[in-house]
């Protein structure tokens, strides 16, 4: 049985490091959405067909934080929640909705209508059985969630806009190494 991936955002505000937030995502049931992520989290596909930009979180933004609700990032065209783009071009089909939004510290597909998935995603910080089969679960924190934590209590302004830069100042992919041993055939 595959292993699924896990990836990271080390997270900085106005410049400090606060730490690392660890995910798996869930390429098991939604293989498209969490290779999208994970393409965005390690940079490697180069330049957007749509934006000619890097397709890569770093360097991006938390632009909208609601504090009992969810953090949100990933426009890293715009930085203003406007944009984004994913590695399969400007937007890509929802894969399905199989996941419910259950608990904090789920990974979740921001979108603006049914299948116009991008690069825009939100962590919860809380149940949202409303966004069910509407957006895609498609990971979640297995460490540094006391990191989300301080990103929700960070103050905003009334768009809900942090103060204070939230930025993704690196992010990659964390590969595990299994014995030989073990190793699948």
């Amino acid at each position: 049985m595959p292993i699924n991936p896990r990836v990271f955002f080390d997270i900085d505000i106005d410049g400090q490091r606060l730490g690392r937030i660890v995910f798996e995502l869930f390429a098991d049931e939604v293989e498209q959405t969490a290779e999208n992520f994970r393409a965005l989290c390690t940079g490697e596909m180069g330049l957007g067909k749509v934006s000619n930009m890097p397709l890569h979180y770093r360097g991006s933004i938390f632009h909208r934080i609601i504090k009992g609700f969810m953090c949100q990032g990933g426009d890293f065209t715009r930085r203003n929640g406007s944009g984004g783009e994913s590695i399969y071009g400007a937007t890509f089909p929802d894969e399905n909705f199989k996941r419910k939004h259950t608990t904090q510290g789920l990974l979740s597909m921001a979108n603006r209508g049914p299948n116009t998935q991008s690069s825009q995603f939100f962590i919860t910080t809380r149940p949202t059985p409303h966004l069910d089969g509407k957006h895609v679960v498609f990971g979640r924190v297995v460490s540094g969630y006391e990191i989300v934590e301080t990103m929700e209590n960070q103050p905003v302004d009334t768009n809900n806009r942090p103060l204070q830069l939230v930025m993704i100042a690196n992010c990659g992919e964390l590969v595990l190494q299994l014995p030989p041993s073990v190793k699948s055939k």
